[in-house]
């Protein structure tokens, strides 16, 4: 029932994230005819403004763009001219996908293993390896992580190629720099997850009662201490899945992460609230997802 609710809770949420979304937009400074190569003439701008419905009340514009959602149509690209933002994000949003996915991976596979040993060798060398390795996952940005792989791998030993996106081999360079920060994060959860758990009265009566310490880590703590990493699986992959503005525009990654940042420059209307509300289903869907997680992997969670 509860998850029902929160089902039925989705389509008011995501009226409201849209409407709000819509409006401020609208108030920022600028325009989407601003920084035209020439500038339009008064004339020139009233009709463009006219042909995009921009001309019309706000609570019209966004009447008549919410009657184009539930059809499936977010609206013309005021920047990308001859293009709809549903085309634009259906292009882009498959390649971000992938990425995002393989990125997500490789946060959860590399940074579950390294925040378990390191808690699980609290205070040996194993723990500070870890935790090292972990901090400066998140600490160098992927800014800096990019460059470096593609001097390394790409142009000096020439193992992978340096960018675009055409065969399984391109995946890889941009999976590492976009997933390795969010890996640290993983670990670091995980760590500090892992050693809370150890002290609960659950694991002395597991102990107490015989159980071999790899049961007892693998079966009874494991379950409990990665609950803060599913509780931030969730925001972080409709993160992931939107793009990352850094990483495609410097591996030339045809995503929709580009698109979120120039929208927002460009003052593109229509494909900004796109972009905003995809994310807001995402982050909105996914974490519900955390939650049936959630109950499922600690049975003292109940929902009501």
């Amino acid at each position: 029932m509860y998850f029902l609710k929160r089902l039925a809770f989705l389509v008011p949420l995501l009226l409201v994230i849209s409407m709000i979304a819509f409006a401020l937009v609208r108030v920022a400074p600028g325009g989407p005819f601003d920084k035209e190569r020439k500038p339009a003439s008064p004339e020139i701008e009233r009709n463009l403004r006219a042909k995009y419905h921009l001309d019309e009340p706000l609570w019209q514009q966004y009447w008549r763009w919410l009657g184009g959602v539930v059809q499936g149509d977010f609206g013309p690209s005021l920047k990308y001219r001859n293009q709809g933002v549903t085309d634009i994000i259906a292009q882009g949003l498959p390649v971000s996908i992938t990425l995002g996915l393989a990125a997500f991976a490789l946060a959860l596979g590399l940074g579950i293993p390294v925040g378990f040993y390191a808690a699980v060798r609290k205070g040996q060398f194993g723990d500070y390896a870890g935790s090292f390795i972990a901090i400066l996952a998140v600490c160098v940005p992927a800014l800096v992580v990019g460059p470096l792989l593609v001097m390394g791998l790409a142009i000096h030993w020439r193992i992978f190629p340096v960018g675009l996106w055409e065969t399984p081999w391109h995946v890889v360079l941009p999976t590492v720099t976009l997933g390795l920060y969010f890996a640290g994060r993983v670990a670091r959860l995980m760590r500090e997850g892992m050693l809370g758990t150890l002290h609960d009265q659950f694991i002395v009566t597991a102990r107490a009662k015989g159980l071999g310490d790899t049961a007892v880590l693998l079966k009874h703590a494991l379950r409990i201490a990665i609950l803060p990493v599913v509780s931030y699986s969730g925001p972080l992959l409709a993160d992931l899945l939107t793009g990352s503005f850094v990483v495609e525009n410097l591996f030339r990654i045809p995503g929709i992460g580009v698109f979120m940042v120039n929208s927002s420059l460009n003052r593109d209307y229509p494909m900004v609230v796109g972009l905003v509300l995809l994310y807001a289903v995402l982050l909105l869907v996914l974490n519900l997802l955390v939650d049936v997680a959630y109950s499922y992997l600690d049975r003292r969670v109940k929902y009501e």
